[in-house]
């Protein structure tokens, strides 16, 4: 399997799941070596072991699977735009994908200087109307640039992405996808509160609980841009209590309290805290309401199972395991040297931590 094609993640959400595969190409490599206590001792419990985990995506989406398989033997983009119009409107899962084609053919270019990702410049240059290859095009450009801040270029190259996501939007003027992508070009650039805040009003009157939109834009409020702990607080809250019935926006308050944790050693009463307990209940009751088949639900269900695990609470952990197995491109895992190693040293304290309390992988039966 090819594990390192694209980080899921996230899918590239925000300064929360954007680039950190592209730090660690050596992820498959390394997850084979793995952490001594993800070397996979539950095998009755049918996880899939470390060194098969996809970092790709977070959760399975085939039709995606099927497109970048396609993509990377023929070099070819019209599978891409055949599977972004395909997907239509349903702006959750447009996003994902996006921002996965993106990644793409940004780690192909990094795998292969000057020839790989050459099937999007074709897709531009060959379909220059078609608003999915401009909206790949403009994360593309995103992921490019903020690979490396320190650049000379870092700055040339985010201008560049804003004209492709104004492009973008012109092409499909309902569609709020080019506008959370301009969403990281705005922190990129360190723009205006009241600049970001008219963006963020275009990506609100087209998709007003969008969750991958919320989570692009929580990194501006966030301590390590442009905010503070108080901001992004404020800002996840706010959504989370505003939230129709069925959204996940509900979890957003723990993203904003994984992104403001203490660097030092964090200890068991850190976990246990009324902040954390309240985030880590409104995932649960986010993750209940929502359709099983969200878009975004994979990535709360990594998030929340980190959490559950440093908070001791071992059984909710391993009914998310169960839930999520398989796929693990999402935050936390993405940001760490070996996503499929940590996920699974993870896995397997939750599951030690699980029968202690007296679990048997008898009639345990994974989701997957």
């Amino acid at each position: 399997m090819d594990v390192l094609l694209v980080l899921f993640a996230a899918a590239a959400l925000g300064g929360l799941v954007l680039l950190p595969w592209l730090r660690r190409r050596q992820a498959a490599q390394q997850a084979q070596q793995g952490l001594a206590v993800a070397a996979d001792p539950m095998a009755g419990y049918g996880f899939v072991p470390a060194q098969e985990l996809d970092v790709r995506l977070p959760g399975p989406d085939q039709e995606l699977e099927d497109a970048l398989d396609e993509i990377r033997r023929s070099h070819d983009w019209r599978p891409a735009a055949q599977l972004l119009s395909a997907t239509g409107e349903d702006w959750e899962r447009r996003w994902q994908r996006v921002q996965t084609l993106a990644g793409a053919a940004a780690f192909e270019l990094a795998e292969r200087p000057g020839q790989g990702g050459i099937w999007l410049r074709t897709w531009r240059s060959e379909a220059p109307k078609d608003p999915g290859g401009a909206q790949t095009h403009a994360q593309f450009l995103v992921i490019q640039a903020l690979r490396d801040p320190g650049s000379q270029d870092f700055r040339m190259i985010l201008e560049e992405a804003r004209t492709v996501c104004h492009e973008a939007a012109l092409l499909a003027p309902g569609s709020p996808v080019p506008y959370i992508t301009e969403l990281a070009v705005a922190r990129g650039l360190g723009d205006r509160r009241a600049d970001y805040d008219a963006l963020w009003s275009k990506v609100a009157q087209r998709a007003p609980h969008h969750m991958g939109a919320h989570l692009a834009a929580l990194p501006y409020w966030s301590q390590k841009w442009h905010g503070s702990k108080e901001e992004a607080a404020a800002f996840t809250e706010s959504a989370a209590s505003a939230a129709p019935a069925k959204s996940l926006l509900p979890a957003l308050p723990l993203f904003a309290v994984y992104d403001h944790l203490p660097e030092a050693n964090m200890v068991r009463g850190l976990f246990q805290s009324a902040v954390v307990e309240r985030a880590i209940e409104g995932a649960h009751f986010a993750l209940r309401e929502a359709p099983a088949d969200h878009p975004m639900a994979p990535h709360v269900r990594h998030l929340l199972i980190w959490f559950l695990v440093h908070a001791e609470r071992y059984e909710e952990a391993v009914e998310q395991l169960r839930l999520v197995d398989g796929h693990v491109g999402a935050v936390p895992w993405s940001y760490g040297s070996s996503p499929a190693a940590e996920y699974a040293a993870f896995r397997a304290l939750a599951v030690a931590g699980w029968e202690r309390g007296g679990g048997t992988p008898s009639g345990f039966r994974p989701h997957h």
